[in-house]
């Protein structure tokens, strides 16, 4: 998932810029500090999902095909690394009840999983690109 979010961050502030270009693979591991080789698949899945586009050729490469605003971080994390729930029987994706769970209403792993969960949701599902590339970046790049 970091690989596909500093990815993104670096197409996003490419997009930022008074004339963006598209991005090589290359470009996009040199700027994002990322292993050329995990990029390829990641930039796929994003790509087939709407959020960057592509375009072949000399001056091909890859952008933004939403802006930062439209991209949820929490649809990413599903994207990318399937459901966030930590267990199955809290997902809203892949709902699956327990099977060794005899009555989901009193159990207590699930009522103390779920209070915690809740709170993450709030939390990761009001994100966006948006608010990671109004993050300062504290990584010196000199």
């Amino acid at each position: 998932m970091k690989y596909a979010l500093k990815a993104l961050i670096a197409l996003a502030d490419e997009a930022a810029k008074a004339d963006p270009q598209a991005m090589t693979i290359e470009e996009i591991a040199k700027r994002s500090d990322t292993p050329k080789r995990f990029l390829e698949h990641i930039l796929l899945e994003i790509r087939n999902a709407g959020v960057i586009s592509s375009t072949r050729g000399r001056s091909g490469g890859y952008k933004l095909a939403k802006v930062p605003k439209e991209v949820s971080i929490s649809e990413l994390l599903r994207l990318i690394d399937g459901p966030i729930a930590p267990l199955s029987c809290l997902s809203r994706t892949a709902y699956q009840r327990c099977e060794d769970c005899s009555d989901e209403a009193t159990c207590r792993i699930r009522k103390t999983f779920s209070e915690v969960f809740w709170s993450y949701l709030l939390i990761i599902e009001s994100l966006t690109l948006d608010d990671m590339i109004r993050t300062p970046n504290l990584i010196s790049t000199s």
